[in-house]
Formats: structure tokens, sequence, C-alpha cells
């Protein structure tokens, strides 16, 4: 059986593929495949951070590692939230938090921030991470109350 997968990617010295399905044949070599738990590295802003306990596939053969398209998610998720962890960073539930506080929608919140129009979703839900001046931007909206007032008039 044929199995779709990405291109391989290079991470920290470990060759990925993502697998569409659960494949039986590893498809470098057609070895056997068996699933595995582990600690994985994940890029993050340039920097390799490690997310402990990752479910991957592994060949009995090559000892080549593949993700299935799931793993690969949450791993990239579990990244970006050891990443935010890590620096002192707001965390997706914390930045969507401030938002349903001050009664905003992400399209008016990211209209404030001068952000694209998904920038917000991705942080809220995890796909992607803050930087450091826009995780204390949020901090002061949260915490100073006159610093929204006046980024609502600079955007207007």
């Amino acid at each position: 059986m044929k199995t779709k997968r990405t291109k391989p990617r290079r991470d920290a010295g470990i060759r990925r593929r993502a697998l569409a399905s659960s494949a039986e044949a590893c498809p470098v070599c057609d070895g056997a495949l068996r699933e595995r738990r582990g600690a994985l590295r994940y890029p993050v802003n340039g920097e390799d951070i490690v997310v402990g306990s990752t479910t991957f596939q592994q060949c009995a053969d090559c000892k080549e590692k593949f993700l299935r398209l799931d793993d690969a998610r949450r791993l990239q998720e579990a990244a970006i939230e050891n990443y935010r962890h890590k620096y002192g960073l707001l965390s997706a539930g914390e930045i969507r938090s401030i938002r349903e506080r001050l009664g905003m929608t992400q399209a008016a919140m990211a209209g404030i921030l001068r952000l694209g129009a998904n920038t917000l979703s991705r942080w809220e839900s995890g796909r992607n991470v803050q930087s450091a001046a826009l995780d204390v931007l949020l901090r002061m909206i949260r915490d100073v109350p006159e610093c929204l007032r006046y980024l609502r008039r600079q955007a207007a």
C-alpha cells in the first residue's frame, strides 16, 4: 500500500516525513514501522524546542522517524507552548481571555494591533507564537486600560 507523504524535513538532525495514513511499511526502505513515544525537537523561531512523550512511527530497519499528520500538528502545538513557557510569554488561552474580556472580535483586536487578519487566530489556537514585543503590548492592554484607548485612537 502506497502512502502519500510530504517532502522530507530536516530538523535537529532528524529527517521526518508526515504520513497521510498509518502505513505498515517504511517509505524509505520498506521495513516495518513501529509506533514509538519519545522526545522530538521542533523548530520555533529558529530554536529547536524539545517536546517529550511524542508519538511517532520508527522503521525497525533504517531507524527513520515518521509523523502522522495529527501527530505532527500536536508536536508543533506542544513545541510552541513549550517555547511560550520557556520565555514567559502569554499562552494561547491567556491571549484569547484578554480579547474576550475586552469584548473584542479577533478582527477588531488585530486591527488595533495592526496585525494580519489571521495572526491573532493563529496565536489563540496555538499554531504560531507572538513576539516578545507584542507579548508586552498584550500585557499592557490587559493591565493598563488607558493603553487600549490610546491604540484605538491611533487605529482610527
